[in-house]
C-alpha cells in the first residue's frame, strides 16, 4: 500500500479527496439538520479541503499521495461530527493564513500581514483558546522580516480593525457585559486523564521519531527544506500549546494538528530506509487512527 501512495499526485488528485471529505461530513451529519451544526459542518469543510491546498504551499513531500491519504484519514478519526463552531473557524483560518505565510511571493507575503492579523482577531472571537497561534506569526516575522517594525505594525492594525468592529457591533447591539471566555488564562490546568488519547501513543512516537531525524540529518537538508520544516514545527507547537492548555477530553481539537502530522508523518515513511518499515509505519498509524475514532465512539473509557 506504502508503493502505491508513494506515486505522484497529479491535477485530478485534490479534488478527489476533497469529495471523499465531503462525503465523510455529509455522513456525520446527514440527521442532524440543526442549523449550527449545518453552519459549523461547512466551515469545517472549507477548512479541511483549503489544508489540501496547503500541501503543495509548503511542499515538503513531493507531491505524492501518502500526506493527503494520511491527512484524509486523520480527519475522519478526529472528525466527530458535531464539531464546535470555534474549531471549526480555527481549521478554516489556520489554512488560510498558512497560505498566506507560505507564499512564493515575498510582496504578497509582506502585504498580507493587515489580513493575517485581521484572521488571528476573528479567530480569537471564535476561539479564545487559539491565541498562541498569534505568538506563532509573531515569531515568524521575527525570523524572517527584514523590516520587522512595519510588519508587526500591519499585523497589529489588522487586529485593531477587527477588534474596534466587533465592539462597535457589540455596542450597538447593547451588549455591555464582558465575557470572562475573552480571557483564557484564568484557572489554567494541564491534561491528567488520557483515557482514549492512549491509542494514539505510537503515532506520538513516530512523530518524536521524525523531528529527532530531521534534526539528526538537519545539516544535509536544503535551506529551503529546513526554513519549512521549521515554520511547521513552530505552527505545531502553537496548536500543541493550545491542546495540551484547554483540549481536556474535547478531542477535536486534535484537528489542530491533522495537517503538521500528516507532512512530518510522510516525510518519515518517505525517509525511511526499510521498506517494510515504511510498511508498518502506515499501518501502525492507520490502525491506531481507527481504534481511536471506534474508541471515542463507542466510549470505551
Amino acid at each position: 500500500m506504502f508503493r502505491l501512495l508513494s506515486k505522484e499526485s497529479n491535477i485530478f488528485s485534490v479534488p478527489v479527496y476533497i469529495g471523499v471529505l465531503l462525503l465523510i461530513v455529509i455522513s456525520f451529519n446527514f440527521l442532524d439538520f440543526n442549523t449550527l451544526e449545518l453552519i459549523s459542518a461547512a466551515v469545517t469543510f472549507g477548512g479541511v479541503a483549503l489544508g489540501y491546498f496547503c500541501f503543495n504551499a509548503i511542499a515538503l513531500n513531493y507531491q505524492t499521495h501518502l500526506p493527503l491519504f494520511l491527512y484524509t484519514v486523520f480527519v475522519f478519526a478526529l472528525y466527530p461530527g458535531d464539531l464546535d463552531i470555534g474549531i471549526a473557524v480555527a481549521l478554516f483560518t489556520n489554512s488560510i493564513i498558512i497560505l498566506l505565510l507560505t507564499n512564493d511571493d515575498v510582496s504578497v507575503r509582506n502585504y498580507s500581514y493587515i489580513l493575517v492579523g485581521a484572521i488571528l482577531a476573528f479567530n480569537f472571537i471564535f476561539l479564545p483558546t487559539t491565541w498562541p497561534m498569534t505568538i506563532f506569526v509573531i515569531f515568524h516575522i521575527i525570523g524572517t522580516s527584514d523590516r520587522i517594525g512595519l510588519h508587526m505594525f500591519r499585523l497589529l492594525f489588522g487586529i485593531t480593525l477587527v477588534i474596534l468592529s466587533y465592539l462597535g457591533i457589540a455596542y450597538f447591539f447593547n451588549l455591555n457585559s464582558f465575557n470572562p471566555a475573552y480571557f483564557p488564562f484564568k484557572g489554567l490546568k494541564l491534561m491528567t486523564k488520557f483515557d482514549n488519547l492512549y491509542w494514539l501513543t505510537p503515532i506520538l512516537l513516530l512523530l518524536i521519531h521524525a523531528v529527532m531525524d530531521h534534526f539528526r540529518n538537519f545539516n544535509r537538508k536544503s535551506p529551503t527544506s529546513r526554513f519549512k520544516y521549521t515554520f511547521l514545527l513552530v505552527f505545531s507547537l502553537a496548536q500543541l500549546i493550545t491542546i495540551i492548555l484547554y483540549m481536556g477530553k474535547t478531542y477535536e481539537y486534535l484537528l489542530l494538528l491533522a495537517l503538521p502530522a500528516s507532512i512530518i508523518l510522510s516525510r518519515m515513511l518517505r525517509f525511511s530506509k526499510k521498506y517494510w518499515m515504511q510498511e508498518v509505519g502506515l499501518w501502525v498509524i492507520i490502525a491506531c487512527l481507527i481504534i481511536f475514532k471506534l474508541s471515542t465512539y463507542f466510549n470505551f473509557y
